[in-house]
């Protein structure tokens, strides 16, 4: 809220790029439209090939509210979702929202309040992951466990500061059109190469733990392997694209994955002290879900293990097959630009 009734605060526009959320589409608007923010705000939310009733949910939102719009994305990839919505939007204050997210009351408020004292182009917070069962909350345990993510500040939380990144993220949109937008080859990792190159132009990405947004993890095991697949697939990219940007904690779930497979190897065809590597990474995820879970019910506790291997294993094995391909595809590609004097559709 604005503490000092003559001083205007800026317009903000909150861009959505939605597909399949008709269960939590309706929230997360509604968390929006509820913020305890006194300066004029637009949701433009960008609406991907859904198969289920997001369309009809968002056409309700429009009818109910004059500052809900919508805009099409009919490839229904997300940065291609994120640019078309920032086309369409137009306040100097631009604030990334997904479908399933749930931003805390006051989260533009301080959003706003931190890019003027920091001077950075982006800041961003917390990914509070939520579970609303038990596979849920076990997932949830590991994504907010140093464990599951390593040192990664927006996961576990931390003291604020300057970041490599941020989830989702509130810019200046000068920063936006600067950059081009998003680079629409990223069909993940799309966050991180943006905020690679803010930060390579000179601008700077801030992390608060003031900021939160209330995140739901995916509904299976076979969902959340599919989506760290792709997280360790696109940010092999990354790293190939723009050099320099890799570090140890990156690193980690691939040589994991190398060294497991190798050490069953050794232990079915030379010797049992071969199992050793798998069976220490196994005693390690087990005592390391003891803590995470600490609080849950027991059938989530006793998830936390598979949802802790479901992650380690499945981004270091995207990342370790990423094609070169992609790469290429990537850096031959031309980002599209973003301006500010479109209206929202």
């Amino acid at each position: 809220m604005n503490a000092n009734p003559d001083v205007q605060l800026p317009a903000v526009s909150v861009i959505m790029p939605v597909l399949d959320e008709e269960r939590h589409l309706r929230g997360a608007v509604q968390a929006i439209l509820a913020q305890e923010y006194a300066g004029e705000m637009e949701v433009v939310i960008a609406l991907g090939p859904s198969t289920d009733r997001t369309d009809e949910i968002a056409a309700e939102l429009v009818r109910e509210d004059p500052r809900v719009h919508t805009v099409p994305n009919p490839t229904g990839r997300t940065p291609a979702a994120l640019n078309a919505a920032i086309k369409a939007s137009r306040h100097p204050i631009v604030v990334r929202v997904d479908g399933h997210g749930i931003l805390s009351p006051n989260y533009i408020a301080t959003a706003v309040r931190l890019l003027a004292e920091t001077g950075a182009q982006n800041v961003g917070g917390i990914m509070h992951a939520e579970g609303e069962n038990d596979w849920e909350q076990a997932v949830a345990a590991a994504m907010t466990s140093k464990i599951g993510v390593g040192n990664a500040v927006f996961h576990t939380g931390g003291a604020a500061g300057q970041a490599e990144t941020v989830y989702l993220g509130v810019f200046r949109r000068e920063a936006l059109e600067q950059q081009g937008g998003y680079n629409e080859e990223f069909i993940r990792a799309q966050d991180w190469e943006l905020n690679f190159r803010i930060r390579e132009a000179g601008g700077l990405i801030w992390f608060s733990p003031e900021l939160r947004v209330s995140y739901r993890p995916r509904p299976s095991v076979r969902a959340l392997a599919k989506q760290y697949k792709d997280y360790g697939r696109w940010r092999h990219v990354v790293a190939r694209y723009h050099e320099g940007s890799i570090n140890l904690r990156y690193l980690a779930p691939p040589t994991a994955v190398c060294a497991i497979a190798a050490g069953i190897v050794v232990g079915a065809a030379l010797t049992p002290w071969g199992f050793v590597i798998p069976g220490g990474y196994l005693a390690a995820i087990v005592l390391g879900s003891l803590p995470a879970g600490k609080g849950l019910p027991l059938k989530a506790r006793l998830q936390i293990p598979v949802a802790l291997a479901t992650m380690h294993m499945s981004w270091g094995w995207g990342f370790l097959t990423s094609p070169k391909s992609l790469a290429r595809k990537v850096i031959a590609s031309r980002r599209p630009a973003v301006h500010a004097d479109a209206t929202a559709g």
